[in-house]
């Protein structure tokens, strides 16, 4: 299972001691998603070599309107594993939705309806289910979040939509283990294996990203390489 994580300077915390809290919680990995203009400097094999966890390149492109998200995501696509783009209204929603450069709509808000998630689906564009604020706010604002999540799953869920989950954590202390998640999605009414396969998309995503970008890809399937000959 991986976690998608902010990390200095977009988060409190450096890459290496985020892999090192995620790694005593039994993640596999982890997705360094900072937002554009804010990319820590890290080596990734350093940071696996000392913890024992996979780290992946990521960004978050938080731009104001699908204008401003095109460029960026033009811009990043060939430079990251994992390309998430910030929703959060019905415009941008649909943009990323429909966009099959980008991998995870990040927090969508409350603006998703069957026209976005049916082209989330058709474009393997994953639907992302932030569980941090339910995790970090408390009263009305958390009852909201928990309501807004189960709105989200079901739709989802009806379309059959790739999905991915997460706390968004910005610090190594605001990070939750995999079974910390399972118990708050059950108040939501997410079954463990649920949020368990969202977790593990994360993982799912990067290693077919990464094969893509090998220089052996040419498409889906198909890869260069020395065939014998029939005799």
């Amino acid at each position: 299972m991986y976690e998608a994580a902010f990390a200095h300077p977009d988060g409190a915390s450096t890459v290496s001691r985020v892999a090192k809290t995620l790694a005593g919680m039994a993640y596999d990995g982890v997705v360094v998603r900072n937002r554009a203009g804010a990319r820590p400097d890290y080596d990734p094999e350093q940071v696996r070599e000392e913890h024992g966890i996979d780290v992946v390149r990521g960004v978050t492109v938080d731009a104001e309107d699908p204008t401003g998200a095109s460029g960026a995501v033009a811009n990043l696509r060939s430079d990251v594993t994992v390309l998430c783009v910030r929703g959060g209204n019905a415009t941008l929603n649909r943009y990323v939705a429909e966009e099959e450069k980008v991998d995870v709509l990040s927090r969508p808000g409350s603006e998703v309806n069957h026209v976005v998630v049916k082209a989330a689906k058709r474009n393997a564009v994953r639907v992302e289910f932030d569980f941090g604020p339910v995790l970090r706010e408390s009263g009305g604002e958390r009852v909201k979040a928990l309501r807004g999540l189960r709105k989200l799953r079901e739709i989802v869920e009806h379309y059959d939509a790739p999905y991915v989950v997460s706390a968004a954590p910005e610090s190594h202390l605001a990070v939750r283990a995999p079974r910390e998640l399972v118990a708050v999605g059950e108040q939501a009414g997410f079954s463990e294996e649920w949020i368990r396969a969202g977790l593990r998309e994360w993982g799912v995503l990067a290693a077919r990203n990464r094969e893509r970008m090998s220089a052996d890809f040419i498409a889906p399937g198909v890869r260069r390489g020395r065939y014998e000959e029939d005799a």
